[in-house]
């Protein structure tokens, strides 16, 4: 067998050897990836034959949810892992082990893959991102594969770097929070061991600032996981609109503080009922005015509504720092912030308008956004008056 045709099978690009048995701790295996950043993925081999996968990004992101580590970190990997993950003989064809890579589901196209021999015994692990790379050699002489190649190299390379940022941001946000809390909660204790007890009262309120603050990213977090499982259910029943979105407006008032800017809100004089579902819409303001109220320093927040053909229409706009128009596009995209976390100065974990959108879509509707850079923002949602559900 040439070099050439060998490089158009899969067996000799196994770029990893890692396993370990079902029943390992799931805290054992994220210490390995803890201590080896160029290790991405470990399979679960029982006897000689591979039962399941476990990859980094989603083991880390399991045991960053709520209480991860406490629910799984003492159970055995095989219970977290994917025990269906995408199995190829080693003599398989190249172009055809990438193809079924990318016609699994968005969340594990990049997984890696599992190399098994004549018995079904497991060999090793496959990268996807080096077998694109080494098709695009392979493909050389043909520039309109090459082409395709590389522009799968480059999404993946993108996806890794936007989840990277993501971790990094994510990180960033909670380590504030939790370092307040726990600073708060010290001062508190020494407070009381010194009988200084009106110091509490202040200190107090800050720790449940904190604590909140905690809890919005995490839910934030827990909202996208389930919104990307298919698992977030649609509740409808009618309420008022105009009364949801004069509350809202209340709310906003409070996080813009002392700051010199005005909440204006324009709806119909009488009640506008519509069918959906009403916690998902206050949540989609909430979002869209937390975001206008960090983001506007002075001048004013609007809101607008108003019923068009059965649909209704809300616009949020304010006049604050405004969006550049080459950041309009990747506004909506998960895992995605506009500032650098390195150099950022207004809090966030870059989820909310991500979530914003999928619930928008899940109710029915649409969002658009408009924007100058250093005047101000608007979006516009448009959402059905009733329901089909």
């Amino acid at each position: 067998m040439t070099f050439e045709t060998e490089c158009h099978t899969v067996g000799v690009l196994i770029a990893s050897r890692e396993n370990v048995p079902p029943q390992t701790r799931v805290n054992r295996v994220a210490e390995n990836f803890f201590g080896s950043t160029s290790l991405d993925a470990v399979a679960i081999v029982e006897g000689n034959e591979p039962v399941g996968l476990v990859t980094r990004q989603k083991l880390l992101f399991t045991l960053f949810r709520r209480f991860g580590f406490e629910l799984y970190g003492r159970k055995p990997v095989i219970t977290v892992a994917d025990t269906e993950p995408l199995t190829i003989h080693k003599n398989e064809r190249l172009d055809v082990a990438i193809d079924m890579a990318l016609q699994r589901p968005v969340e594990d196209i990049y997984d890696e893959i599992i190399v098994v021999n004549d018995s079904s015994c497991f060999m090793g692990l496959l990268s996807v991102k080096q077998m694109i790379i080494q098709q695009s050699n392979a493909l050389a002489n043909s520039m309109v594969q090459k082409e395709i190649a590389k522009a799968r190299i480059k999404e993946l390379e993108n996806i890794e770097k936007i989840k990277s940022q993501f971790i990094a941001n994510v990180t960033h946000e909670l380590r504030s929070p939790v370092n307040a809390i726990i600073g708060l909660a010290e001062l508190m204790k020494i407070s009381c061991e010194k009988g200084y007890m009106d110091q509490l009262n202040d200190r107090l309120s800050l720790l449940m600032s904190s604590a909140s603050n905690l809890r919005a990213i995490i839910t934030n977090i827990l909202d996208l996981s389930k919104i990307e499982a298919g698992k977030m259910e649609v509740i409808y029943e009618g309420f008022d609109m105009a009364a949801l979105l004069r509350e809202s407006a209340e709310t906003t008032r409070v996080l813009l503080g002392n700051k010199p800017v005005e909440v204006d809100v324009i709806t119909p004089i009488s009640p506008l009922h519509i069918v959906s579902d009403p916690l998902k819409v206050r949540q989609i303001l909430t979002n869209l005015l937390s975001n206008a109220a960090k983001f506007t320093e002075k001048g004013k927040i609007s809101l607008l509504l108003n019923e068009e053909e059965g649909r209704i229409k809300i616009i949020v706009c304010d006049t604050g720092l405004g969006i550049k128009d080459e950041d309009i596009s990747r506004l909506f995209t998960a895992f995605t912030q506009l500032e650098d976390v390195t150099t950022k100065r207004h809090e966030g974990t870059g989820l909310g308008l991500t979530i914003t959108k999928n619930l928008i879509r899940m109710l029915g509707g649409s969002i658009s956004v408009s924007s100058t850079y250093g005047k101000g923002t608007a979006f516009e949602i448009v959402l059905p008056k009733m329901s089909s559900e």
